[in-house]
Order: structure tokens, then C-alpha cells, then sequence
């Protein structure tokens, strides 16, 4: 049975798996899902996988996914037109996450709801990564709890009051009356243009 497969199709499969349901196939479902009929043959890709990095099994033998299941190969760079085959060529392996987060432990992911940041090409609709604990700079999107209520602007000053600037001009600038709490800063925005 092994035969019939192959590491990457197996890690394909655990991978869609896990995208479509947000958690690992139990073994019973490895069982359907690489059309086999012995837990043995599951066990024999599961340590394949724990070998090459793909899975990891925790101190309560639970299976995960590593970072470098989510890795998508990187071919060079485009200026907004085909590369030719011979640019085509892998030039490293990378993972989202890896390239969108620097500080995993402090990062968090938010849904965008309105239009006022579309001048900084943030939509309705995208994700943004935001960073909590750091202190923003002049011009760094904030998200910011002003009076109650949350928001996404710039973040400005005018003297020494904090003005949160939207990037859409139908926006009047935000200033608190009562209290302003930074959130976090927003590092990175996602986008998806197909599901």
C-alpha cells in the first residue's frame, strides 16, 4: 500500500485536511483519506512525516502540523508580467507566517469591517496582523480603543494630543474626549481574491 503514495501527496492531503477542517485527521480518518485499510500503513506515513519535519507529535503524542507544512516555494520576483521559464526556477521555501509575523507571541489577526483606511489599501474584508506591546511611530496604522469604541487609523499627533487619521477623506480625523488605549500596530494586511 505505501507504494501507491508518495510524502508530498500525503502531506498534501493532511494539508487540505487540516485547511478545510481547522484541525488534524484522526487516524481514522487517515485511514479513508489515503484509502488504506491498516493502521499500520498510517502509522508507517505518520513517522515518515515526523522524520522529514512535516508533523510533530507533542509529550501527549497528539500530531501537529510544523511550520514547514504551511511553506510555499518562492520563484524570484515579477514586475506585474509573466516570468519567463527560465526565472521559473526555486529560489527558496517560504512560510506565510514566517514572513508576515516577527512576533508571533504578541500578534493577533482581525477582520477589516468599512472604508476608511482603503487610501492605505486596506479593504473591507482583508485581514490585517496586528503587533500589541510596541509603541507606534508617527504614521503607523494603529488599532485603538477611542471612548469605547474600537478603530483603525494612522497615528498622528498635533502638539502633544494623539489625532487618528483616517485614509479616506469622507473620515474626520478622531481625537479622544475621555481615553485612548493603543491596541497594536498593524504590521501586515492580507488579501484573498479567490476562495
Amino acid at each position: 500500500m505505501q507504494g501507491k503514495r508518495t510524502v508530498k501527496s500525503v502531506q498534501r492531503i493532511i494539508t487540505s485536511f487540516f485547511r478545510q477542517q481547522r484541525r488534524m485527521p484522526s487516524y481514522q480518518e487517515l485511514l479513508d483519506l489515503l484509502g488504506v485499510r491498516s493502521k499500520s500503513v498510517v502509522h508507517f506515513w505518520v513517522n515518515k512525516l515526523i522524520a522529514g519535519g512535516f508533523l510533530e507529535r507533542d509529550e501527549k503524542g497528539h500530531l501537529s502540523l510544523t511550520k514547514q507544512s504551511f511553506s510555499i516555494p518562492m520563484v524570484g520576483s515579477v514586475q506585474a508580467g509573466f516570468p519567463s521559464p527560465e526565472e521559473e526556477v526555486l529560489c527558496d521555501v517560504m512560510s506565510m507566517d514566517e514572513y508576515l509575523i516577527t512576533r508571533p507571541e504578541s500578534s493577533f489577526l482581525l477582520q477589516v469591517s468599512g472604508d476608511s483606511m482603503i487610501g492605505a489599501g486596506i479593504m473591507e474584508g482583508d485581514l490585517v496582523i496586528v503587533e500589541k506591546g510596541r509603541e507606534p511611530n508617527i504614521g503607523d496604522i494603529v488599532i485603538a480603543e477611542v471612548d469605547g469604541d474600537w478603530t483603525m487609523k494612522y497615528f498622528h499627533k498635533k502638539g502633544k494630543q494623539i489625532v487618528l487619521e483616517a485614509a479616506n477623506p469622507k473620515y474626520p480625523d478622531v481625537k479622544a474626549k475621555t481615553e485612548l488605549r493603543i491596541g497594536g500596530i498593524v504590521t501586515a494586511v492580507v488579501r484573498k481574491y479567490h476562495t
